[in-house]
């Protein structure tokens, strides 16, 4: 065990992989919604029905590991004042401005209605209100994509709402002095483990899905936050993940499952982030991953909408054709300018600490 670096001395060895990682998963996000974007019925990917979950699904679970981890360091590292404004900017510009092209230059393009007639509908400045304010998902705007079946032109923003809470969560264990504690943390993830696992026995598949949600988004962020915490204890253990695969295997179809396979994509996401394969692969120059999770939905919804008759996985080579220059446009244009805006208000001339975008 002395051979496998902990995840402290793994984080100080430089470079990492958390860019390419957060890349990848919203890829996965963007393959997953080829199946409910077509059919209205995420329920028929291979993956939910192998894992009891979408390939979106463990993406997001991905994403929220991620998040945990780094912006606990964030905050760790920074102060409470820092960390406030690292990141409003980091998701705010980004939604704002998905939020604006989509309400305005999709839906005005794309709407059945008149463009005089559309830019008067009290419906299109509640779709903008609601999605900034509330990161409402399933609103739809004015005579757009009414034959799809969903008609919301920014579906994924709803796991934003989840996001900001424990971005909250961790800025209040800051203020009252519970980051300078592993216990704490580790509490409130053993809580929600129990929570999860309690509920899952009662209910079964009963279970409400935004009951499930709301146990398990948190849940993987907290488990994020201890990996971080427990860091100089912890290890990037390629044994100790696949102990945790084997627990799955033979706990699936038990209520120990879904916060086993949690905390195991937890460390997974973490565990891939930072080996040494990583290091090599993972690192792009620009972060894509907020502006293909933001386009990718209203991308593939346009598709759908205009060429019906193709399978959601025909139209999947070009709705990433259609989403990564916008990704990137996303990423030059608005995201990037924001980073940099934050530094000159921290004055400072580069911030080094890497800075995730929600999912």
């Amino acid at each position: 065990m002395s051979r496998i670096p902990t995840i402290a001395e793994a984080l100080a060895e430089g470079p990492n992989g958390f860019t390419g990682l957060r890349f990848l998963l919203a890829l996965a996000v963007v393959v997953s919604h080829a199946f409910s974007v077509a059919t209205g019925a995420a329920a028929d990917e291979p993956l939910a029905r192998a894992t009891g979950y979408t390939l979106g699904e463990h993406a997001v679970n991905g994403f929220f590991a991620v998040s945990g981890f780094l912006v606990t360091m964030s905050c760790d590292r920074r102060g409470a004042w820092d960390y406030a404004l690292a990141r409003t900017l980091r998701i705010l510009p980004g939604l704002a401005a998905a939020t604006l092209v989509v309400a305005l230059v999709l839906g005005g393009a794309l709407t059945r209605l008149p463009l005089a007639e559309y830019l008067r509908e009290p419906g299109l400045w509640r779709f903008v209100q609601g999605t900034l304010t509330t990161f409402k998902s399933n609103a739809a705007l004015p005579g757009l994509f009414e034959a799809n079946p969903y008609r919301a032109p920014l579906g994924t923003v709803w796991t934003l709402k989840y996001e900001v809470l424990c971005y909250l969560g961790v800025l209040a264990a800051a203020l009252c002095g519970a980051l300078r504690r592993r216990w704490p943390a580790t509490l409130l993830l053993a809580g929600l483990a129990a929570g999860l696992l309690a509920m899952t026995a009662l209910r079964g598949a009963d279970l409400p899905k935004g009951v499930e949600t709301a146990l398990r988004l948190p849940l993987i962020f907290t488990a994020g936050a201890c990996l971080y915490l427990w860091r100089v204890r912890l290890r990037i253990s390629g044994p100790a993940l696949l102990c945790l695969g084997v627990g799955l295997f033979v706990l699936a179809r038990t209520p120990a499952y879904p916060p086993l396979l949690f905390l195991a994509e937890s460390y997974g996401a973490v565990w891939l982030a930072l080996g040494p394969l990583a290091r090599r692969i993972f690192d792009p120059p620009a972060d894509l991953s907020y502006g293909i999770y933001l386009y990718g939905w209203p991308v593939q919804q346009s598709l759908h909408a205009l060429w019906p008759g193709p399978s959601g996985f025909a139209l999947l080579a070009p709705a990433l054709a259609l989403t990564m220059p916008v990704a990137a446009l996303s990423w030059y244009a608005v995201e990037r300018p924001a980073l940099a805006l934050k530094a000159r208000a921290l004055g400072r001339a580069k911030l080094g600490t890497i800075e995730p975008a929600g999912p």
